[in-house]
Formats: structure tokens, sequence, C-alpha cells
């Protein structure tokens, strides 16, 4: 099985940059896909992004597409959320997620799960 832990997280002013990381123990993650999710207050969990471990690409939502970069490190089983020009809007609990199917944005198709990290942007 795998599991996941987030790091990263903290709070930051709008415009400024923070690098999220997931590494994951108990098994290689070959083979599986990653997606970053996050849940604001009184929201529904919202998909971020995702990436392919072996032979796929990388996927974002339109509200991040431009300043968000997923990548993977696959030596150290870890994969990173770069997040820049970073917006209020952005404030959540950041998770991230491993799949055997592939990567998608439905947070249901989702095996494994971290336990989260918050982002906090001020205005």
């Amino acid at each position: 099985q795998v599991q996941l832990v987030e790091s990263g997280g903290g709070s930051v002013q709008a415009g400024g940059s923070l690098r999220l990381s997931c590494a994951a123990s108990g098994r290689t993650l070959s083979g599986y896909a990653m997606g970053w999710f996050r849940q604001a207050p009184g929201k529904e969990r919202e998909f971020v992004s995702a990436i392919s471990w072996i032979g796929g690409g990388t996927y974002y939502a339109d509200s991040v597409k431009g300043r968000f970069t997923i990548s993977r490190d696959n030596a150290k089983n870890t994969v990173y959320l770069q997040m820049n020009s970073l917006i209020p809007e952005d404030t959540a609990v950041y998770y991230c997620a491993a799949n055997t199917k592939g990567p998608m944005s439905s947070p249901e198709r989702y095996a494994y799960w971290g336990q989260g990290t918050q982002v906090t942007v001020s205005s």
C-alpha cells in the first residue's frame, strides 16, 4: 500500500510563492498517477493538478493554469506543486492523492490520500 505525506504549506502574501511536496512510502509510485486537490472552508474538494507517473503528461485546473507547476522525482517517490502568483482564492487545505488508473480530476477515483497541508494567501 501507499502512504502519502504533504508538506510545504504556510501563509504568504498575494503574489508570493510556495512549493508543496508529497512524499510516498510503503512502495514505489511507479505506475501511479498523482493528483493535487484543495478544499476551502464551506466548499467541496476540487481538482488542482495531476501528473502521470509513467508515460503521461500534466494537467491543470483552469483556475491555476500558468501559475502552478506539477512535477515528480521518481527516485525520491515524491511529487511537487510549485505555486506562483498566489491569490487569496488559492487559500485552502491542499491534499495529494494517488491512483492506478491514470490522471483524473474526480477525487472519488483516487484510492490513496495524504492528510493535507494548509495554504493561506492574504491580500
